[in-house]
């Protein structure tokens, strides 16, 4: 497979096969013709910073996002000056890395709390600080709003409409959203809302995964191989093109299913996939 067979457009989250360390996953997409990834700080940390900058531009890729930043609804203030400086941190990466998109995931309701309202309230305290930042750094800031199921520990931003009702506040040029099929396919207002982030140039970053059920134990690694599921992606593809989005298209796995087989044959199958089903 090469890049003249409808992977000019694909990225592969590091996530969906991190069976596979950085310089495998380097070489498996030199082997495949695949120019684009999207990282994670964890695995770019324990393998070196500047090691993984020099990697991907030894192999010839580009980064499309890093992931993640976020968890920003701390009330304890302590806490949020650490999740402050771990944010500022993850924007240098990121452009040390070469991408300009980071992308946050917002955090979910503090211990003992069950203001949603509030919560998001502080992650806008916290945009307020980290989107100035970013920009000095020429990142942008990607909200992704999760799945209602995450509302109480992950991400109080559920929907596009909120995560643009934060994102609003700012700068389409420092604040704007992730658009992911997984968490948004249920929400018939998604459409709209997509139409309404690409008028203000605020798409920075289109992700796929599936939804299939049942949902496995614990949620969290139930995003399916695309053209599994329940979603058409061609479909959410031309919302996102019509709302003008030209950019890269990731595919973020988080599978248990998937991390058990060979990472290499899981990265030609789904960029297979994404040939078949979003090209």
């Amino acid at each position: 497979m090469s890049n003249g067979q409808g992977l000019e457009r694909f990225s592969v989250n590091q996530m969906t096969v991190k069976q596979l360390s950085l310089p495998e996953l380097a070489e498996a997409c030199g082997e495949l013709g695949i120019g684009n990834v999207g990282l994670w700080r964890e695995p770019v940390q324990a393998y070196g910073l500047e090691a993984t900058a020099k990697l991907v531009r030894d192999a010839g890729l580009t980064v499309t996002t890093l992931c993640r930043g976020g968890f920003l609804t701390a009330i304890d203030a302590d806490e949020r000056a650490r999740a402050l400086a771990d944010n500022r941190r993850a924007v240098d990466e990121a452009a040390a890395l070469g991408t300009d998109t980071l992308v946050l995931v917002s955090g979910g309701l503090p211990a003992g709390s069950k203001d949603l309202r509030g919560a998001r309230e502080r992650i806008a305290d916290a945009l307020a600080e980290l989107g100035p930042y970013a920009e000095r750094h020429g990142v942008k800031l990607a909200i992704e709003p999760l799945h209602p199921m995450f509302a109480s520990d992950r991400c109080v931003v559920s929907t596009l409409a909120q995560a643009l009702d934060l994102a609003e506040r700012f700068p389409a040029h420092q604040v704007g959203v992730t658009v992911d099929t997984y968490h948004i396919w249920w929400d018939d207002t998604a459409p709209a809302q997509i139409a309404r982030a690409g008028a203000q140039g605020r798409i920075h970053t289109f992700q796929l995964a599936d939804w299939t059920t049942p949902l496995p134990e614990g949620v969290l690694n139930g995003r399916g191989q695309i053209g599994d599921g329940s979603i058409d992606m061609r479909e959410w593809k031309g919302y996102v093109e019509a709302a003008g989005y030209t950019g890269a298209i990731e595919v973020e796995l988080f599978n248990d299913g998937l991390w058990a087989r060979d990472g290499r044959e899981v990265l030609a199958e789904t960029a297979a996939r994404f040939a078949e089903h979003a090209a």
